[in-house]
């Protein structure tokens, strides 16, 4: 594999090996104990020849350099500076329009059989054909960079596991402003740049994290269920007329077609896989917010809930996909009010929608090839430093894109040095070994040693781990009124 790269015409010394070798070098000093076994330990799963099942299956790999016993040790007592990590991980694909995309989501670690790992909560997990159970793990909330055109990477910048106090929307907020104000620290983000478009799931509360985000330069770009209700703008209050001003102008119901008067932007889009795809939006449009939405329970009761404005968009396709039974229509909602009456605004909103998707890829990747959820670790500490590992083996995989073009299966079709874009992370990672003889290692070889005696035979175990129940998420305090059931579903 060696030679194949070296008669590819890739100097060790190109601007590719320096960035991989930089990011490599910086790695390792983000590394405060266990430094060479967590360092091994990433080099062992990027060249491992097959999906990651388990940690002992690692120490066989060459690269890792120590035992399974060393490698567990690693896992369990090493240290990651992960400040240092994220700012390290601070790299963005560039946009033609130059603008930041981000996703967030969550993906749980299932652990269901681990009474002795603390810190779990009960998961909701979706499989294929709309099934769904709830399963103990440990979730975690992910943000990536999106990268343009017709690709699977996904840069991953940070992780944050949620605990059982933790508040999903508070913890995200806060993980969001974490990550703008790195990014625009290590400039990918200026004063006059547009604002960062931030993707997310039906199951945020997009309403509400614009209100906690209202002083960062992002606009929230969030799938909504069908069955949302919308106000426009209220009309002024004519001369003469007794009682308060109105706060909710005519509606806007995502299952109501007779509410769909007058959008800003009425388009339609070509599509090879849909057919002709047809877009409405619909700018300055509010959801109607009571003490008894989630996330505002708190809020003081002598103080109005705000009119958060954004705009609305519906997405609908000609035909269903190949393979597809049936297509939905999309409602997509933006914190940007103004967006709805540009339809190059509204455009750039749904696209990039469309682009969070390819989060899901680098999930997939995580689970089935890199072994994300695969060890079984009783520390939730121990599982985010492997998570961090493998966020930061990732990173590797996307610089090292130049480097991996000359290796390929026969039945691979060869990509030049000038198409890095095209190489998928399965791809890379299976060139990997060659791009890691090409800009070397910091980490020192491991000191032979022979391995403890262990538990003398026949003896029990007196300390056994305490046993840890399975929390749920904390309840609520605010009890909405009866009349607030009647418009659950105008609010989300």
């Amino acid at each position: 594999m060696d030679s194949r790269l070296s008669r590819a015409g890739v100097p060790a010394q190109s601007a590719a090996a320096a960035r991989l070798a930089g990011f490599r070098s910086e790695l390792y000093r983000c590394l405060t104990s266990r430094r060479d076994g967590l360092f091994g330990l990433a080099d062992a799963v990027l060249c491992h020849g097959g999906p990651v099942t388990d940690l002992a299956r690692l120490s066989l790999v060459p690269e890792a350099g120590r035992g399974h016993g060393g490698v567990y040790d690693a896992v369990s007592a090493g240290g990651i500076e992960v400040g240092r990590l994220r700012r390290a991980l601070a790299g963005l694909p560039a946009w033609p329009d130059g603008r930041v995309r981000l996703a967030v989501d969550a993906s749980a670690w299932l652990r269901p059989d681990a009474a002795t790992s603390p810190g779990r909560v009960h998961c909701h997990v979706r499989g294929r054909a709309g099934r769904a159970w709830v399963a103990p793990g440990w979730p975690y909330s992910f943000v990536a960079a999106l990268s343009p055109g017709r690709t699977s990477w996904a840069m991953l910048l940070d992780a944050v596991r949620l605990g059982p106090d933790d508040d999903e929307r508070a913890v995200t907020a806060a993980q969001l402003r974490e990550v703008i104000t790195r990014l625009a620290a290590a400039g990918h983000w200026r004063q006059g740049d547009p604002p960062v478009l931030v993707t997310m799931d039906a199951h945020y509360s997009p309403v509400q994290l614009a209100w906690l985000l209202r002083d960062l330069p992002v606009t929230l770009v969030a799938r909504v269920r069908s069955d949302r209700v919308f106000h426009r703008p209220a009309p002024p209050k004519a001369p003469g007329t007794r009682g308060r001003p109105a706060r909710h102008g005519p509606p806007v119901r995502c299952d109501g077609p007779a509410t769909w008067t007058g959008p800003g932007v009425s388009a339609e889009v070509p599509s090879a896989r849909h057919g002709t795809a047809r877009v409405l939006a619909w700018p300055r449009v509010h959801q109607a917010l009571h003490r008894g939405s989630g996330g505002w329970d708190d809020w003081p009761r002598m103080k109005e809930l705000p009119l958060i404005e954004g705009t609305l968009i519906r997405l609908a396709a000609a035909r269903p996909a190949p393979g597809q039974r049936r297509l939905e229509p999309m409602w997509i909602w933006a914190s940007d009010p103004d967006a709805g009456a540009r339809e190059a605004a509204t455009a750039t909103i749904w696209q990039s929608y469309l682009r969070r998707f390819d989060l899901e890829h680098a999930f997939r990747f995580l689970r089935q090839q890199l072994g994300w959820g695969r060890p079984a670790i009783r520390d939730p500490a121990a599982a985010d430093r492997w998570t961090w590992i493998l966020i930061a083996c990732h990173a590797q995989l996307h610089l090292a894109r130049p480097l991996a073009t000359a290796t390929r299966l026969p039945w691979q079709r060869p990509q030049g040095p000038g198409q890095p874009e095209a190489m998928t992370p399965g791809r890379v990672r299976a060139g990997f070994r060659g791009a890691r003889h090409a800009v070397g290692t910091p980490a020192s070889t491991a000191k032979t040693s022979r391995p403890g005696p262990g538990r003398p035979q026949g003896s029990k175990n007196k300390h056994k781990a305490p046993r840890h129940p399975v929390r749920k998420r904390p309840a609520k305090t605010y009890k909405p009124a009866s009349n607030h059931t009647k418009n659950a579903k105008q609010t989300g």
